[in-house]
């Protein structure tokens, strides 16, 4: 099948900066006696040189054009084979030629320039007013390794041509996701905030049960809206920045970390029930904020994933080498093929349709055990699956 390469962005200079094109044509008319060579870009409609080694002053400099029907190379473009001609008043099917006869060359070799992807690019041909001796093995093959070298080169042009705008596009995507974070950072947390503040407020009125279950919606949007905030902030840090930042404090009292995230949600949703078992013998060196959002994150999975009225069982302890959190909830088993991606993120097990989220909780939270030097393990069966956190006692 024949193809034009009529796509491939054409910038004549940029391929006269590589040097082997220019020791290329100078070998051909050395190694040919010929006075003139060049590389030619041939297209459907025109024949431009690309670059050009001219002994004999024929006058074609580079980035010049010459009619494409005057051309051999428009027929080379056509079939893709090679043509050489010794003597062209000798020559049966170039004696009468329009092109010598207009140009006034007797010899003549043209080598059509196909790419890795099969378009046609061009040709690297060599013309003179006297007859010469081309038509041997050694010759062609020589011609025909030039042209392979001067594609290999077109197509590093193309592929660094293809990197250099693909780095551009993802330069321009890096900016853009800078000022989406922005608008989460800022734009969107100052009226959320607003809102949350406000809902508190209401809360203390004395107000009739229609109105209090409303008032307990917006806390309870309020405060996850506030969740995909900072694992959309922490999701675009960690990607950005080599990973999710910590502050560790050497004796970070934990057992209370975990009580306010429990009075939080009880507060939030005071008709889930949490069954708590907490043991805490030994200081642990962590960041309490991140393990407040990496336990929220846990439990707010956990309560959305386990049947009504159901029991959440969570279990911490220390002891002198390591830190463990369980937390475990009744529900459905979690499949083999969701358990693998778990903790990629944007990925999620079945969902339910009042089960929402951008399923970038369980990412986050295995970031956050990671930058703790931890461990962030799911199992699950058919009677309840269990998320446990591991850490170090001291970083």
């Amino acid at each position: 099948m024949q193809h034009d390469n009529n796509k491939i962005p054409f910038d004549f200079e940029s391929i006269n900066k590589i040097p082997a094109i220019a020791n290329i044509l100078q070998i051909v008319c050395n190694t040919t006696g010929m006075g003139f060579s060049a590389v030619a870009h041939v297209t459907v409609d025109k024949w431009i040189a690309c670059a050009v080694n001219d002994k004999i002053d024929f006058g074609l400099k580079p980035g010049g054009e010459l009619k494409l029907e005057t051309t051999i190379c428009n027929e080379i473009r056509q079939h893709q084979k090679i043509v050489v001609i010794d003597h062209v008043a000798e020559d049966e099917l170039f004696a009468n030629h329009h092109t010598p006869l207009l140009y006034g060359f007797q010899s003549y070799i043209s080598v059509p320039i196909v790419l890795k992807n099969g378009s046609f690019f061009g040709t690297l041909c060599a013309i003179d007013p006297k007859p010469a001796q081309l038509n041997n093995p050694n010759t062609i093959d020589t011609f025909k390794m030039f042209a392979d070298l001067i594609a290999f080169h077109l197509d590093a042009l193309e592929q660094l041509a293809l990197s250099e705008e693909r780095l551009q596009v993802e330069k321009e995507t890096s900016e853009l996701r800078e000022q989406f974070i922005a608008i989460l950072g800022h734009d969107l947390r100052n009226p959320l905030n607003a809102v949350s503040n406000s809902a508190q407020l209401l809360a203390r009125f004395n107000l009739d049960d229609r109105t209090q279950k409303l008032v307990k919606l917006i806390k309870d949007s309020s405060f996850r809206m506030n969740g995909l905030i900072e694992n959309m902030l922490d999701f675009a840090s960690g990607r950005l920045g080599g990973g999710i930042n910590i502050s560790p404090t050497p004796d970070e009292d934990l057992e209370k970390v975990l009580y306010q995230v429990v009075e939080e949600i009880h507060a939030i949703s005071p008709d889930k029930k949490m069954k708590l078992n907490f043991d805490f013998e030994h200081p642990v060196a962590a960041d309490g904020k991140r393990i407040a959002q990496l336990f929220s994150n846990l439990l707010g999975n956990a309560l959305s994933y386990s049947p009504q009225d159901s029991v959440i069982e969570i279990t911490a302890s220390t002891n002198e080498e390591e830190f463990n959190l369980c937390v475990a909830n009744p529900g459905k088993k979690i499949p083999e093929a969701a358990m693998e991606r778990l903790f990629q993120p944007f990925s999620r097990g079945e969902v339910e349709p009042n089960q929402k989220g951008l399923g970038l909780g369980l990412y986050i939270s295995a970031e956050i055990a990671k930058a703790h030097g931890g461990t962030l393990d799911v199992s699950s069966n058919e009677e309840k699956t269990c998320f446990t956190l591991t850490l170090p006692t001291s970083k």
